[in-house]
């Protein structure tokens, strides 16, 4: 492991903290009585509160002023001032808990206890009189250095890349990423107290299943070595949730994590959460007023308001939404009606129209693709789409008044999906018929394309009674009501391409160069790691760069001369 010149340090200062008797790494708790933000909201209506605080958390930047300095410390509710004064935490004539191991010894990132009263400084900001403070973790690796001045941001930890991959950095160093997964968590709390009122069932499927189904999307496949046989990460748990309203139950609902093994975009994570409800005797027209009621309390309960602004857009999650079927949109936003060509004839209009296709796309699919490249992107206030072609939608019951279509709705909003549902087909024959259309589409290469399951076939021999059923997208409800224009910003640690590790030579390369063992760590220390690297340098730079290391360090080698270095850097 190469390290950098403050990660020498800070374990240098680890050391010398251990010297003076100090555990960087306590095994006992710190009992903890208030929280920054809670401090700040109550303490300017009662003085009085507050006077025996105890509160931890990380430091986040210092001024040192002598014999009394100023923190800043970051708990998981916000930041706040403490005061610390030498003669408090060093009553007696000994100092150096103050001078050496406060001044010199605690780091940005360290965590901390302290102990105190609140008070108002002579400038007017709430803080806390430390009187006793204690090391509760000592940070390794220094934190990114964000600057505020004027209300404008600095050195900002930006890069989505690293973001993604650090979150951990990214919740300390960017507060407000810390709301929207607060938020996140408002929104599924918010759906579940609604479906628990309504006398709902919250169940747990099969994530490992032995087919694949409820969904047309390619799968992961794994190995069960007991077994001796192929399992699947779920993509859906919609045929397992039709089990249980056989079994009688009627209203289940699941928060599952599925897998589909499919594209990553800013949409599109390999592993995605969703809810899926099924409730006996009703249909999609009863779905879509029980959705409509469900987001507007969502919006309510996280915003306060059914207005959500996402980007440039308004949107009002008030009822009723907007309705539309299918074939209303395409002809809508297209000027073409589409409900009654062929296959030839769709695939022509989708061409006339620049929809991309492929040779493997059936009737279902050219529709789809019209729709969510013509239509779905037009789509910001949220609007039921009804009443699918029955190619598009396996799963779904026959529409009771016109041929050809299921009771089936998608609720679009922000240009995207966000749920969907059918009034589910509970006559196994269909089914069966259902399924063995998708193996067909198979064999022309739909990798999509779902499979024949026998089982789930033989519970509805045994009957299911009508039944409504419904998926929403969580992480895509939680991109709209927390402003956030990528999947990979509600998810807390989306999937990412491996790291790529920084090339580092070794020791053996630098001694090729002739440099001296115990000069190499010091060049690694100002930076360098690989030969490459220091071969950008002037034979002058390094020169001067590695005294002015031996100096500050007070290292006892023998300096090189100015010769020596250009001999190394002519190696190559």
């Amino acid at each position: 492991m190469q390290l950098s010149e403050q990660e020498l340090i800070r374990r240098a200062t680890l050391q010398e903290l251990l010297q003076q008797g100090i555990e960087p790494y306590p095994a006992e708790s710190f009992d903890v009585n208030a929280k920054a933000a809670e401090i700040l909201t109550n303490f300017p209506n009662n003085n009085a509160l507050y006077q025996e605080v105890s509160i931890a958390g990380r430091i986040m930047g210092r001024r040192i002023m002598g014999a009394a300095s100023f923190v800043e410390l970051l708990d998981s509710t916000g930041r706040i001032q403490l005061y610390v004064k030498r003669d408090d935490l060093c009553p007696g004539d000994d100092k150096s808990f103050y001078n050496t191991v406060f001044k010199r010894l605690l780091d940005i990132g360290d965590f901390i206890g302290v102990k105190g009263y609140v008070f108002v400084t002579q400038m007017g900001e709430i803080s806390i009189h430390v009187k006793e403070l204690r090391l509760l973790s000592k940070s390794l690796k220094p934190l990114p250095i964000v600057k505020e001045k004027e209300d404008k941001v600095f050195d900002a930890f930006t890069d989505p890349e690293a973001r993604y991959r650090q979150r951990y950095v990214d919740l300390v160093v960017n507060p407000e990423v810390r709301d929207i997964f607060i938020k996140r968590t408002k929104l599924v709390s918010s759906m579940r107290e609604f479906l628990n009122n309504k006398g709902y069932l919250e169940v747990e499927t099969p994530i490992l299943q032995p087919l694949y189904g409820g969904a047309a999307a390619r799968p992961f496949k794994t190995h069960h070595n007991s077994l001796d046989m192929t399992l699947y990460l779920r993509i859906a748990n919609e045929l397992y949730l039709k089990r249980l309203i056989v079994g009688g139950f009627d209203g289940v609902y699941e928060f599952s994590k599925d897998f589909r093994n499919e594209g990553m975009d800013r949409f599109h994570n390999p592993e995605f959460t969703q809810m899926e409800l099924y409730v006996a005797y009703k249909d999609y027209e009863w779905m879509m007023n029980l959705v409509e009621e469900m987001v507007e309390k969502m919006a309510l309960d996280i915003h306060g308001s059914t207005q959500v602004t996402v980007g440039e857009n308004t949107i009002d999650f008030k009822r009723p939404w907007k309705r539309f079927t299918m074939f209303e949109a395409i002809q809508h936003f297209t000027g073409i009606d589409i409900s009654t060509m062929n296959e030839p004839q769709l695939r022509e209009t989708a061409r006339s129209l620049g929809v991309e296709l492929d040779e493997t796309m059936a009737k279902g699919k050219i529709i789809d693709e019209i729709f969510g490249e013509k239509c779905e992107p037009f789509l910001i206030q949220p609007t039921f789409i009804t009443d699918y072609p029955v190619e598009m939608s396996p799963l779904a019951k026959k529409h009771r008044s016109k041929p050809g279509l299921v009771e089936r709705f998608e609720a679009v909003c922000n240009g995207k999906e966000i749920c969907n549902s059918f009034s589910e087909l509970n006559d196994p024959i269909d089914q069966r018929q259902r399924f063995e259309s998708q193996l067909e589409l198979g064999k022309r290469g739909d990798s999509e394309s779902m499979v024949l399951d026998e089982d789930f076939l033989r519970a509805l021999e045994y009957g299911m009674p009508p039944t409504a059923g419904l998926g929403i997208g969580i992480d895509r409800m939680a991109m709209i009501m927390t402003n956030s224009h990528s999947i990979q910003e509600v998810l807390f640690f989306p999937q990412m391409k491996p790291e790529k590790k920084a090339v580092v030579s070794t020791d053996a390369d630098f001694a090729a160069l002739g440099i001296a063992e115990a000069w190499i760590p010091v060049i690694r220390q100002a930076g360098y790691q690989t030969v490459d690297a220091l071969m950008k340098l002037s034979a002058g730079a390094l020169f001067n760069q590695l005294g002015g290391l031996r100096k500050k360090n007070k290292l006892d080698i023998t300096m090189p001369s100015l010769e020596e270095v250009k001999g190394w850097l002519s190696q190559q």
